[in-house]
């Protein structure tokens, strides 16, 4: 199995997940033709897609939707809440229902030889999830909009090969930023944003003795920056109650405006 971050920021989030059999995108929260653009510089085409995979509604998660649904004609999965409120946001447009498939957290299905477990987050969206995608030997996570996370949570992510695991702001940035205030106080809530530490934090409770890689991802764009994310999330695995260092694996830092290499597990 494979990964590539397409974009991963606060402003734009797109995920190409595949196989050497089929490839799928996780959101397309940036323009249809950046898309077929970052694609393109990892040998896919956008037309070559399986399926799009909504985690939610957020914008930065479906600005490029409608143009894909319409141009290529792709299956569009997410939760019933999910859909619902993507049919209420003008900017993405009409789609044709038939392309719109509902899904359930905690049931699986299957999106050419991958078999995709969504599970619910916690969000301030309709009906959020997170998608953990499998084959017989592998299984990439694809975990972001993450306001916490709990011992269940944490059970059912284990065992997974490469991992894209949100790491949005550094706490001490965003409470002395511009942000207003209710704006802050959302983002730090159990419904908003993982920051670096807690993603270092969750990041321990789900490394093994054969784990790939960790795509740090969704960063903020006023209130994070790469090098920061990097070192905070390795100190914390390398301070946390676990066998690991944060050198033990390698951990890569998404982009918002720059394609991924391909990551293979």
């Amino acid at each position: 199995m494979e990964l590539c971050s397409i974009a991963s920021g606060s402003s734009g989030n797109c995920i190409c997940v595949g196989t050497e059999e089929s490839h799928l995108l996780v959101d397309a929260g940036i323009s249809g033709k950046r898309i077929e653009t970052g694609l393109n510089s990892v040998g896919l085409k956008t037309s070559e897609m399986e399926a799009i995979l909504i985690t939610h509604e957020h914008i930065d998660h479906i600005a490029g939707l409608g143009v894909l649904a319409r141009r290529y004609g792709l299956p569009i999965y997410g939760t019933q809440g999910t859909l619902d409120a993507v049919r209420s946001v003008k900017s993405v447009g009409k789609i044709d229902e038939s392309l719109l498939h509902p899904i359930l957290p905690g049931q699986e299905f299957q999106v050419g030889d991958m078999t995709v477990h969504p599970i619910s987050i916690s969000h301030d969206a309709a009906d959020p999830v997170a998608y953990l995608l499998q084959t017989d030997s592998r299984k990439i996570g694809v975990i972001t909009d993450l306001g916490t996370y709990d011992d269940a949570l944490v059970e059912k992510l284990q065992g997974m090969d490469i991992l894209l695991l949100e790491a949005n702001h550094d706490v001490r940035m965003l409470q002395t930023g511009s942000y207003p205030y209710p704006l802050k106080q959302r983002i730090l809530s159990d419904r908003g944003h993982l920051s670096n530490v807690l993603s270092g934090q969750l990041l321990g409770r789900l490394l093994h003795d054969r784990f790939r890689a960790v795509v740090l991802g969704h960063l903020s764009k006023e209130n994070n920056y790469a090098e920061l994310a990097y070192e905070t999330v390795r100190l914390e695995v390398s301070m946390g109650e676990n066998p690991y260092k944060g050198d033990d694996f390698p951990i890569y830092v998404a982009k918002r405006s720059e394609v991924s290499q391909m990551i293979c597990a």
